[in-house]
């Protein structure tokens, strides 16, 4: 009989940018691996989930009131009655309480319930009322799961303590340390002829959904005193959402036409981490962001706003900076810094490549093999 596995989120951009490495630890140990979770690809500029045997598009809706859920846990319930899986592992919020409520009659005949958590809405210094709705329903499901695996000490520390199941750490869900890797300064300025930009120009970048959370605003505002100094320098904004059409607006507002382009959802990110200067991250919320780790290997140093994501990631001063995500004089002030000083920038950079190493493919997959397989 076929061994198989399945992959449950509430979008299948969510398995497509964060499961090909676990997909290939199950495949090497011969199992299938299907994937189960709402069809959004077509908003995703090209993202393709071309790394597991058979996809499942089911109705979910990341709101907790929508009525798309009742239809997606009658899909999911038959998906997994009628699956014979092994494993049924599952991710995001909304994704990981259906799973394991439509898994609870096959856990009974022996299917295993993994849930990956990319970061509880309760951590220090999160509002009280967080605390107050989401642990209590996070420590409920947690009956419900063979192994919680979590990306943050913090969640693991909390997890551990309170919840009744087995809990694991890993260091997030791997970044190829093939596609983002340093390059040398001949091979950045071919890379930016090649991409169309200026040879001499300050680059810098910041990626995220076009929304409230990732507070692009900020990156925005912080320019005026970088191209105050630096008249060609250039803010490339990676993403697209709903804020779009606001900041497209205070773009122009704050007369930056020249200085800050919006580069929409783009999957060649390596191209773009490979040309810049600087990365910088405004977010007021993060789980384990990625494009953090990636541009660490790329060897660029990372300047970010305060939140807890960031703050398992960066060491003040050490492998990158972090201010106040409100701070946008303090954030300018830090890039500048790395932009006038190539010594500072080196320190940072070379501590950013060492701490990385741990988050690549290669460390992360040994981690999947060891909570799967014992290896």
């Amino acid at each position: 009989m076929t061994k198989k596995i399945l992959l449950v989120a509430t979008v299948q951009s969510h398995i497509a940018q964060f499961h090909r490495p676990l997909a290939e630890v199950l495949h090497a140990h011969g199992y299938e691996v299907h994937a189960a979770a709402r069809n959004n690809l077509a908003e995703k500029n090209g993202l393709q989930l071309d790394f597991v045997d058979k996809v499942f598009d089911v109705r979910f809706s990341r709101s907790p009131k929508s009525k798309d859920n009742i239809t997606a846990y009658n899909q999911l319930k038959a998906i997994v009655d009628s699956g014979n899986y092994e494993v049924v592992h599952c991710n995001t919020p909304m994704g990981g309480m259906i799973a394991r409520l439509a898994t609870r009659a096959a856990r009974k005949k022996g299917t295993k319930l993994f849930y990956t958590a990319h970061g509880f809405h309760f951590y220090d210094g999160a509002p009280k009322k967080n605390w107050m709705i989401f642990y209590p329903i996070e420590k409920f499901f947690s009956r419900m799961t063979d192994v919680l695996i979590t990306i943050t000490h913090e969640d693991y520390k909390v997890a551990s303590e309170a919840f009744h199941c087995k809990v694991a750490y890993i260091h997030g869900v791997g970044v190829s340390g093939e596609r983002y890797k340093p390059v040398t300064i001949e091979e950045k300025l071919a890379q930016r002829r090649r991409m169309g930009y200026s040879q001499n120009a300050k680059i810098l970048l910041c990626i995220g959904e076009l929304n409230s959370n990732k507070n692009q605003v900020m990156a925005i505002r912080m320019m005026h005193k970088v191209v105050a100094k630096y008249p060609e320098a250039m803010l490339l904004l990676a993403g697209n959402g709903p804020k779009q059409k606001f900041l497209e607006q205070l773009i122009k507002q704050e007369e930056l036409e020249r200085n800050v382009k919006m580069i929409g959802y783009v999957t060649n990110l390596q191209d773009y981490q490979h040309i810049i200067d600087v990365q910088i991250s405004c977010s007021l919320r993060e789980g384990l962001p990625l494009n953090i780790v990636e541009s660490m290997l790329s060897g660029n140093p990372v300047v970010a706003g305060l939140n807890r994501g960031h703050r398992e990631l960066i060491q003040d001063g050490i492998n990158g900076y972090i201010v106040d995500p409100n701070d946008y004089e303090a954030m300018s002030e830090r890039v500048l810094n790395l932009l006038d000083n190539n010594d500072l920038r080196k320190r940072i950079v070379q501590n950013a490549i060492i701490f990385a190493q741990d988050f690549t493919f290669t460390s992360v997959k040994k981690e999947l093999e060891e909570i799967y397989f014992g290896k």
